[in-house]
């Protein structure tokens, strides 16, 4: 049976065997429940704490719910028939049932789960007050997003099972109807070609289920929008990164919230470890308060810089007997020690060489254009950015300034894994129109 089945019940303490409506459970005992079949019951079985003068409850599903002729054990019945046939195959769900004909049960699933308002405001609250009881989760795709359009067969669209926003479905198992189209159940079949008929029926029942099981996996992790996924996972530090992707091939049984949770615990973890680190090397150096240690740190990173000079001329040295050797070391040099002009440079070197810049995006019936207005429009045009590309980055940005109470331009750079150019325009515009604040 499947996990929460109703019909998936744990077997007896006393024998092991499969339980039988009625059977009796321990009103003292548990989690998990204590349950016992009547023979056991009968004659005092005790285990453990389990004493055989414990209240008790009869559990059975012999009693009417919503109408008197059917028994809350046929309610369930049906509703499974119905799940496992499909609505409306009445005569397959009469011949699961066993107990109810074909008109009986047609007739009671329309009155009771169709057209019964009752019912159907019921499930409502009941959906409604579940839904109030669930804290916020760690799922960053909702259906109200729009949804990404990957190119067929494209690279993205590889990576994302062959995801059809159309049809919110995936290419997995595209063909698994074919095996049925030329099926058809006879009268006169024999009754080695009727079971291998429902056997490939099972067959193609499994592999529904196995759709069913991917796709939830896929939403539930938030998996659709790959490119927001990937943006999250860059917020944490490389190790715990490395681990984050060592580790994904368990999220399928942790389930979302539980991985996030594990994950940010070692995340969380690492820092602790970092700051302990710190902390000791401070201790080490005899600096007893953090004024004392700031200092130490601008010190140390100077004496790495001048360390760093020193040991220049040895590393030159390696290269004295080779001439190229040592022109490209140099050259190496000049780049660092020039990084800082390197964007000066290139635009004078494009304009010596008379290449033109690149004309400004054509944003045209690109997806997520009418979410923006006119000055996003422009930025969009002049930077040479996608409207979803720029939506996504937008959403991490404020998502991050609201956690952090301000946003500093390098860890913008750090969840925005882009040109440095095009994310500092970003970062600019974003906080001149106000909707991020410097930290």
């Amino acid at each position: 049976a499947l996990p929460g089945d109703p019909f998936d019940k744990p077997p007896c303490r006393g024998c092991s065997s499969y339980l039988t409506e009625p059977y009796v459970k321990c009103a003292e005992c548990g989690p998990p429940p204590f349950l016992l079949c009547l023979q056991c019951f009968t004659r005092g079985f005790e285990y453990k704490k389990h004493q055989s003068d414990h209240t008790y409850e009869i559990m059975t599903s012999d009693f009417p719910v919503l109408d008197p002729n059917w028994t809350a054990q046929e309610e369930m019945s049906l509703l499974e028939a119905v799940m496992d046939c499909g609505f409306g195959n009445w005569q397959d769900v009469a011949n699961q049932m066993c107990t109810k004909s074909k008109e009986e049960c047609e007739k009671h699933y329309m009155k009771h789960f169709i057209n019964n308002p009752l019912f159907a405001s019921t499930l409502l609250n009941l959906k409604q007050a579940e839904e109030a009881q669930q804290h916020e989760t760690a799922i960053p795709f909702h259906s109200a997003d729009d949804p990404p359009r990957p190119t067929f067969d494209s690279l993205l669209s590889r990576d994302m099972a062959g995801y059809m926003p159309a049809r919110a479905d995936f290419e997995f198992d595209n063909y698994a109807e074919w095996d049925l189209r030329d099926i058809d159940f006879v009268e006169d079949d024999s009754d080695i070609l009727h079971a291998l008929k429902i056997a490939v029926v099972d067959i193609y029942h499994s592999r529904l289920k196995e759709r069913q099981r991917r796709k939830k996996i896929i939403r539930d992790h938030g998996l659709i929008n790959l490119r927001k996924f990937q943006i999250l996972e860059r917020r944490y530090p490389k190790e715990v990164q490395e681990l984050y992707e060592t580790m994904r091939r368990f999220a399928r049984i942790l389930g979302p919230v539980e991985h996030d949770k594990f994950i940010e615990s070692h995340a969380l973890e690492f820092e602790l470890r970092r700051e302990i680190k710190r902390l000791q090397e401070y201790r080490a150096a005899g600096i007893t308060n953090f004024c004392s240690a700031r200092t130490y740190d601008h010190l140390k990173k100077s004496r790495d810089e001048e360390r760093l000079k020193r040991t220049m001329l040895s590393e030159v040295l390696q290269y004295i007997q080779d001439s190229s050797a040592c022109q490209q070391w140099l050259s190496r040099q000049a780049d660092i020690c020039h990084l800082q002009t390197a964007p000066v440079l290139q635009r004078f070197l494009s304009h010596s060489t008379g290449r033109r810049s690149a004309p400004p995006l054509n944003l045209t019936g690109l997806p997520g254009t009418e979410k923006l207005n006119e000055k996003e429009k422009e930025l969009c045009q002049m930077v040479r950015l996608v409207p979803g590309a720029y939506l996504e980055y937008k959403a991490a940005l404020v998502n991050e300034c609201n956690k952090q109470g301000g946003l500093r331009l390098a860890q913008a750079r750090a969840l925005i894994k882009i040109d440095v150019n095009k994310t500092r325009k970003i970062y600019d515009f974003l906080i001149r129109e106000g909707y991020i604040t410097k930290a």
